[in-house]
């Protein structure tokens, strides 16, 4: 009785081949073939050959064929027809098989290889017959000779980290099957090569027939990226209902599209027969993905390393109040502390009205005797209403004053109290204005930022071409719809420590309000005037940058790449802004025009994305305005906001001034500048920035957003080390958490720009080229180089704020009329 069903699946093969062969008719009658066996033949417009390999499918088994043709012929208008007929769906195609390039160049190839869909495993106890049939036909009036080759594949079903092998070109495309396990959630297709080109691409798709496996169709369906040397594509389980794809391999017949040219030989519209040249070796390995509780590692390690900062910070603030507190208890408080309350005994208050200018210290010890004249009545310096009526405008434009500052601010040795005479108030209401209006600029930018880079993830996610973004493949950790949350989550610190950079001078603003209120000596005459404006513009602008980073790594491409940049260029002005403040407060400048010149140089930028590439007129005017804004800027600060070009008589007058000055102070002082310290660094700023503009000139770099960056952080770096110079050479000292600070910034910066240097993608280069400098992930299997450098950086930028809010704690107890000003 077991026997007996046996013969059952021969004669019911037998059957199917005659009535295919009856159905036929003469001249078509189907041969039975066999599998690995090479049949030779031609075909004419009256003589086809019609080819039938049967083979019995295991249950549960997929078995896959592959169809090898070739034909000698070289003549396009008769081609060789193949058509592959299976039990659901027909695949054909012709030889010669022609693939098309740029500019309509075409491809011929005479041997084709394709890989029929395969078929789906049976929920059948016994084995299923199968039965292929090959027609091979053409319209020529000529016999044209054919060669074919069917056989079975053996290694169509890829298996979880085990190398395979294998070889593809144009005309021969590959493609495999793979099923997730059942503990694996997640995978990631790693595709490598020794050879650059020919260029390729990788595409997953479903299990759907029939499969695009030619250059002109690969993009149709499913996720894809060309290749180089490296791919790797990150599959997860939820998005194959069926649990299992196929991994397709096509080889394209020109590199343009990976950064290669075309070859000279085959230039034209020729039609060339290019094969063997474009036969690519190919290793894939599918590796499972990280588990879901690397995710939640992941987090709590940015967030914890982040919250420790707010841990350290409530440390230092619990250990001032408990060393004031005792201090106060011994009753032998010092001035630094912020305790010094004004009274009639105090040897400078004693003859100053409470009502006098805010830092007016005896103006005759720094001025040479001259006495200045001043208001003749402002507001108690103790207050600190924000009256929208009282406007700079009200304390600073009589003729006197006027005066005034052309004889002060023209003196060789300056001092602190000849820059601080303007009304606190009103300076303090000044620098306010930073904070609303990056504020302001933040929402307006930031809005249309999120909404364009979720339309380009929901492009990539739709699309599935993974070409878009530049992204470390091989370290891009998917979460919701979001390819490469690492990248997104490593920018936390910025907003973190931004806003813990806010708290701190929040709490330093409240002190200083309070001291205001008791009109505390030290606070009103002696140390840096506090104005925290531009601090609290500093701390939106650093979680501005994370907001901004992380939008930018969203999809990360040549085209969104100033949204990175734009506040890194905010937070270097705005610091060299507070820099130049902390010995000028009463010639900084505006919020109006310190935001329009960002504005401008934001607009520079993407001009020179759109134009710096090749356009060697862009380059010309970049470089001059930069030059003569230099220039012009170097003139402003040397003569301390007090140059003024104005003809009286006529406009030839701007020029008579000009050279006047440049007479008086280039030719008869030519042995030793007027003010020796500031023209030591106007001299060496103009150097490095004129090499900046010769060296755009010359070789345009194409990163256009970082070459303007590092113009700001390069003349950033210059000031902070030239006012720590002269700091020193001042006779100032560092207290031990400004030296802490700057010591934490130089370490942590080295550290961050290491990391930063390791280059793990570019789109300076096509996707694939950026490919190849894809490389695994450095922390917790999580967070990769970039990502180490988003923590890092984040914490250089605090210490660097911190060291700008505290640099300057050393001169609380000392009079303002003896702080030089440099």
């Amino acid at each position: 009785m077991a026997r007996g069903p046996a013969p059952a699946p021969g004669a019911l093969l037998c059957a199917l081949l005659w009535a295919a062969a009856a159905a036929s008719g003469p001249g078509g009658s189907p041969a039975p073939a066999a599998f690995g066996r090479v049949y030779r033949g031609a075909v004419n417009i009256s003589a086809e050959r019609v080819y039938a390999f049967a083979y019995s499918s295991e249950p549960g088994q997929v078995d896959a064929v592959r169809v090898n043709v070739n034909s000698s012929s070289e003549n396009l208008q008769y081609p060789v027809l193949f058509v592959v007929r299976q039990q659901k769906g027909v695949l054909s195609w012709q030889v010669p098989l022609i693939f098309r390039g740029l500019y309509q160049r075409t491809y011929n190839y005479q041997e084709v290889s394709r890989t029929l869909c395969p078929s789906e495993p049976t929920p059948e106890i016994r084995p299923s017959d199968q039965t292929i049939f090959v027609e091979v036909s053409s319209m020529a009036p000529f016999n044209i000779a054919y060669e074919l080759l069917v056989t079975r594949l053996e290694n169509f079903q890829l298996e979880t980290n085990k190398a395979f092998n294998f070889t593809a070109s144009p005309s021969q495309p590959q493609y495999f099957l793979y099923k997730f396990p059942q503990d694996v959630d997640s995978v990631v297709i790693k595709v490598v090569s020794d050879a650059v080109y020919p260029c390729s691409v990788v595409s997953v798709q479903d299990i759907v027939c029939p499969v695009y496996d030619l250059d002109h169709n690969v993009e149709f369906n499913g996720v894809y990226q060309s290749m180089t040397k490296q791919a790797a594509i990150t599959v997860q389980r939820k998005d194959f209902p069926g649990e299992q794809f196929f991994i397709v391999f096509v080889i394209k017949p020109e590199d343009y599209a990976c950064g290669g040219s075309v070859p000279s030989s085959i230039h034209g519209n020729v039609n060339r027969t290019w094969n063997l040249q474009r036969t690519k070796n190919l290793q894939v390995t599918i590796v499972p993905s990280i588990k879901k509780s690397v995710y939640v590692q992941a987090m709590f390690f940015s967030f914890l390393s982040f919250l420790s900062f707010y841990l350290g910070s409530v440390v230092v603030a619990f250990v001032h109040y408990i060393r004031v507190q005792r201090k106060a208890s011994a009753g032998r408080l010092s001035p630094e502390d912020g305790s010094g309350i004004m009274t009639s005994s105090h040897p400078i208050t004693a003859s100053t009205p409470e009502g006098s200018s805010y830092g007016a210290i005896d103006e005759s010890s720094s001025s040479g005797g001259h006495q200045l004249s001043s208001p003749e009545r402002r507001p108690t310096a103790g207050s600190d209403t924000d009256s929208s009526v009282e406007e700079e405008s009200d304390f600073d434009t009589m003729p006197e004053i006027e005066s005034d500052k052309n004889v002060i601010r023209t003196k060789v040795f300056l001092y602190l109290s000849d820059l601080s005479r303007k009304d606190r108030r009103i300076v303090s209401k000044k620098y306010k204005i930073y904070f609303w209006n990056i504020i302001t600029i933040a929402v307006f930018y930031a809005l249309p930022v999120i909404q364009l880079v979720i339309t380009y993830q929901t492009v990539v996610n739709v699309t599935g071409n993974q070409d878009i973004c530049y992204y470390n493949f091989l370290c891009a950790h998917p979460l919701g719809v979001l390819s490469a949350f690492n990248n997104i989550l490593s920018n936390v610190g910025h907003m973190l420590l931004g806003f813990l950079f806010l708290l701190i001078v929040l709490r330093r603003d409240i002190l200083h309000r309070r001291a205001m209120e008791m009109k505390d000596v030290y606070t009103l005459d002696y140390g840096i005037p506090k104005h925290f404006g531009l601090f609290y513009a500093m701390g939106i602008a650093l979680m501005m940058e994370g907001v901004l980073s992380a939008c930018y790594h969203v999809c990360p491409n040549y085209s969104n790449f100033q949204f990175d940049t734009s506040f890194m260029y905010m937070i270097a002005g705005l610091c060299m802004l507070k820099l130049y403040q902390t010995r000028h407060p009463d010639i900084n400048a505006s919020a109006y025009s310190a935001y329009a010149s960002f504005a401008v140089v934001i607009c520079l930028a993407v001009l020179g994305v759109v134009f710096g590439k090749n356009d060697v007129w862009f380059w010309v005017i970049f470089s001059m305005i930069h030059v003569l804004a230099s220039l012009a800027l170097s003139t402003q600060i040397y003569y301390m906001g007090r140059f003024k070009i104005d003809g009286p008589d006529s406009d030839l007058g701007i020029f008579r001034r000009a050279a006047m000055v440049l007479y008086t102070d280039c030719i008869q002082q030519c042995s030793r500048p007027m003010y020796m310290d500031r023209m030591v660094l106007l001299v060496v700023g103009n150097l490095v920035n004129w090499s900046f503009a010769i060296f755009g000139l010359v070789y345009r770099p194409r990163d256009f957003a970082s070459y303007i960056l590092g113009i700001f952080i390069c003349n950033l770096l210059l000031y902070l080390a030239f006012y720590i110079i002269m700091k020193l050479r001042s006779s100032e000292k560092l207290l031990p958490i400004p030296l802490f600070c700057i010591v934490a910034t130089a370490v942590v910066w080295a550290a961050a720009l290491y990391f930063f240097f390791q280059t793990l993608s570019s789109w300076e280069e096509t996707p694939a080229e950026s490919r190849e400098k894809n490389r695994p992930c450095i922390l917790l299997g999580f967070f990769d180089d970039h990502d180490v450098w988003h923590f890092l950086s984040a914490a250089a930028l605090f210490f660097s704020f911190l060291v700008l809010l505290t640099l300057d704690d050393d001169l609380d107890t000392v009079r303002r009329d003896k702080i030089p000003v440099f």
